[in-house]
């Protein structure tokens, strides 16, 4: 059978902070082939940024450290991979766009010689083959005038033109994977929309493998391939987009379904958002972690952890009841009461 191009196996990233260990990253799993869109969807803190700087190997340290699992590339296992092996794999085998372009970008290094430095550092070429192909790569990214903007500082563009900056850089060398970390971060709207498509007809031209991470269902609706929904440092649910968006499996991917806002909703209706916060994954989680905050909890869910179990042909949830729900009922209101949600005991043989 073919390797996938990238398998993450039970990967496991922790941080030492003055109050104990933080379980950022607590067993995580998934594959990715070539020309695959994976959408990584959560809230803040459920460990999406921390897999993706796994992946790449830019963890904090000493703080962070990868406790356990293994992170395959084809044949090299980047756990294992020394600093310069790494140095050689980002930007030319996997590339990454970062949250927060202006901080991400040098404030005192022109643009044109930022997207110049793979290139020269990666691709063997010379300072004026650099610049030429940095205009070209500016050029693909949508921005006006690039011989002329090469010389133009960060804080001379918009944030949107930021993001493009940041995408030219990822793709200068031609990735086989390219990570995108919440790429539409505080940008409008009609941004949004054009930066997603652009990935997307960039990924189709390079027959590129994309990890798009984000804590909005609604970025991934109409790019991913499949989606892992992610809660407290673990995948909860698994599988196709359409699966996911037709009949969530898991009470948190429900939650987060329910609060993306639609526009045949009446006038004046209220948001919905799921109660409660996340947990605190520095003390050890008795139970369902989502416990608190769900729907459909009951008295079991308080002692017994939730493993990852199929639920149908390439889908996976972690949920000891199987849940009925259908769409309206996720745009609706979910019954808080408890015993009529219509789930009943999942028992493992």
């Amino acid at each position: 059978m073919t390797r996938p191009l990238l398998e993450v196996k039970d990967l496991r990233t922790y941080f030492r902070t003055p109050r104990g260990v933080v379980r950022s990253v607590d067993g995580v799993s998934f594959t990715l082939d070539r020309g695959e869109t994976l959408g990584i969807v959560g809230e803040s803190g459920s460990g999406k940024s921390v897999t993706s700087l796994s992946i790449m190997q830019l963890l904090p340290k000493p703080a962070g450290y990868i406790a356990g699992g293994e992170i395959w590339l084809e044949d090299l296992n980047l756990v294992e991979a020394s600093e310069r092996e790494m140095r050689r794999i980002r930007t030319r085998e996997i590339a990454m766009i970062f949250q927060d372009p202006m901080t991400s970008l040098n404030p005192v290094i022109t643009v044109g010689k930022q997207i110049a430095e793979p290139l020269r550092l990666h691709m063997g070429m010379s300072a004026a083959q650099a610049q030429t192909r940095a205009a070209e790569l500016l050029s693909i990214v949508g921005i006006p005038e690039p011989n002329r903007r090469l010389d133009d500082y960060p804080h001379q563009f918009s944030g949107g033109m930021r993001q493009r900056v940041m995408i030219a850089m990822a793709l200068s060398c031609d990735p086989k994977v390219l990570i995108a970390d919440e790429p539409t971060t505080a940008l409008d709207v009609t941004i949004q929309a054009q930066i997603l498509e652009l990935i997307g007809q960039l990924q189709t031209e390079l027959n590129m493998a994309v990890i798009i991470i984000t804590h909005d269902l609604g970025v991934v609706a109409g790019m991913a391939d499949r989606i892992n929904v992610m809660y407290a440092g673990k995948v909860v649910e698994t599988g196709s987009t359409e699966e996911i968006f037709a009949q969530p499996r898991m009470p948190y991917t429900m939650g987060l379904l329910r609060s993306v806002p639609r526009v045949d909703d009446e006038r004046g209706k209220r948001l919905y958002a799921i109660p409660g916060t996340p947990p605190d994954v520095s003390t050890p989680i008795t139970g369902c972690a989502f416990l608190p905050r769900c729907d459909y909890s009951r008295s079991l869910c308080r002692s017994r952890v939730p493993d990852l179990r199929p639920v149908g042909v390439g889908r996976q949830a972690a949920c000891l009841f199987d849940i009925d729900v259908d769409a309206d009922m996720l745009h609706g209101g979910l019954d808080r009461t408890g015993d009529s949600t219509g789930s009943r005991l999942w028992s493992a043989s």
